[in-house]
């Protein structure tokens, strides 16, 4: 059952359309994410949820509470709510030490001593800043500067967890502990939580459902692996993972990657909506494309440009015709050298028009 909507939500700064007729529904204890490119419109949705940015037109709901309407003539303020919400910068305040910082929201709503010390030291338990209470916030890392953001937001013991690129700010390490740590509380709390960010790996590692937004404009809402492995247009899959888009012509009425001299293996299907296309793109992902023998009759012939050893996997750039394709594989698996003939196996193809 849905918790938050937005219905038909629109905004616009002038001319421009920043958010397009958004439908979204969130279920109560979701974690959600808007997952685009800077500029998509996943901040301003955001900031409208939050009651920063006015809607031009539709509704925003939590449960069955009217938090904006612009035809209803409602609005709710921010600081009623109810919402903990955590940004990018890290907003601490540094004339207060940690345990200040966290009980002051709690002070601007004339809760009981007993209970804003019960709550400011629950939440500093939750975030492992306890024990850092007397501190200036200014001694923390980046990393425990956002915990402090964290534990002042879940003191209020908030309905929804706003959460705006909170991680972008951090090394890679710390963005990687946090991730886990902000859904471990989301376990521990219930709270729903609406999360915007760029960063796909953090979308696929906290998310329940991914919205992909465009100029705007909603593209697909799915679960993480759903999203990944069945998008819905180009432009998502070009998004979410690293990919490849090959050029693809047709010569004597069989496909041919651009500037190779052999067809496409017959055993590779090829859908109806790209015949006829003067050029067309073969979509792929480097980890679905596998290193095969000459013997394999779905296999395409290339030579390895490059090979490059990042970790805990290979990636290889192999040349077929005039196209450069990426393949990655696990660092255990032995693949060719550069320089050498090599043979692809395109384990799951996508086909799009050019100008899809």
């Amino acid at each position: 059952m849905s918790y938050i909507r937005l219905v038909n939500v629109t905004k616009k700064f002038g001319d421009v359309t920043a958010v397009d007729n958004l439908n979204i529904e969130i279920g109560k204890g979701e974690c959600f994410s808007m997952l685009g490119p800077s500029g998509c419109g996943k901040t301003t949705t955001l900031r409208m949820v939050a009651g920063f940015e006015d809607l031009s037109d539709g509704e925003v709901w939590v449960g069955d509470r009217l938090l904006s309407s612009p035809r209803k003539r409602h609005y709710t303020p921010p600081e009623h709510r109810n919402f903990g919400m955590v940004f990018q910068a890290f907003a601490v305040w540094p004339h207060m030490n940690i345990y200040e910082n966290v009980a002051f929201p709690l002070r601007l709503r004339n809760l009981p001593a007993a209970e804003i010390d019960k709550r400011t030291k629950d939440a500093l338990t939750s975030t492992n800043l306890l024990k850092y209470a007397d501190q200036s916030p200014a001694d923390l890392s980046g990393g425990g500067k956002q915990r402090v953001a964290l534990a002042r937001a879940l003191a209020i013991n908030p309905d929804v967890m706003l959460l705006d690129e909170p991680l972008s700010s951090l090394d890679p390490h710390l963005r990687e502990e946090m991730r886990f740590e902000i859904k471990d509380l989301q376990r521990k709390y219930g709270f729903s939580i609406i999360y915007v960010t760029h960063d796909q790996s953090e979308a696929m590692a906290l998310s329940d459902r991914i919205m992909v937004m465009k100029l705007g404009v909603m593209q697909q809402i799915a679960a993480p692996l759903d999203i990944y492995n069945n998008p819905v247009n180009k432009f998502v899959f070009s998004f979410i993972g690293v990919s490849n888009f090959t050029d693809m012509v047709w010569q004597d009425g069989k496909a041919h990657i651009k500037g190779a001299n052999t067809a496409m293996p017959g055993g590779i299907i090829i859908p109806d909506k790209v015949k006829g296309e003067e050029i067309f793109n073969l979509a792929s992902r480097p980890t679905e494309i596998k290193f095969t023998s000459s013997t394999d009759p779905n296999g395409v012939q290339g030579v390895v440009l490059r090979k490059s050893f990042l970790g805990e996997i290979i990636d290889y750039l192999i040349q077929v015709g005039d196209q450069e394709i990426r393949v990655q594989t696990g660092r255990r698996d032995l693949g060719p050298a550069i320089g050498e003939v090599c043979y692809l196996n395109f384990m799951r193809p996508f086909w799009y028009r050019v100008d899809e």
